[in-house]
């Protein structure tokens, strides 16, 4: 049987004026999220500039996390995480909201 590979893009809109800082806060957190079991990739990434002609930007105020699980008990152990749970204290009040999408894969051993 096939790995279900899960993949997670997760939009964090900041509240005005924290974003050197929680920038700060994800840069360490990143190596330490890397090196999980089951991780095959954690990017944080923030809008391009300057903007092409065809992007639709998502805002000076927004990191999207793109991140990629060998499976959906691997992104369930992350998410319990000593290390997330320290860092999920330390950025809530700097965040408005997050919209985390979990999603399968389309084609061959996905959807």
């Amino acid at each position: 049987m096939q790995a279900v590979v899960i993949h997670v893009v997760a939009f964090l809109h900041l509240r005005s004026g924290v974003r050197a800082a929680f920038l700060e806060t994800i840069r360490e957190l990143t190596p330490l999220v890397r090196a999980e079991p089951g991780c095959l990739e954690y990017t944080p990434v923030a809008d391009h500039t300057p903007y092409m002609g065809f992007q639709s930007p998502v805002g000076d105020d927004v990191v999207v996390v793109v991140e990629k699980w060998s499976s959906p008990a691997a992104l369930d152990a992350h998410l319990g995480a000593t290390h997330m749970k320290a860092w999920g204290a330390k950025v809530d009040a700097m965040m408005a909201r997050r919209v985390i999408h979990v999603l399968d894969p389309v084609g061959p051993g996905g959807l």
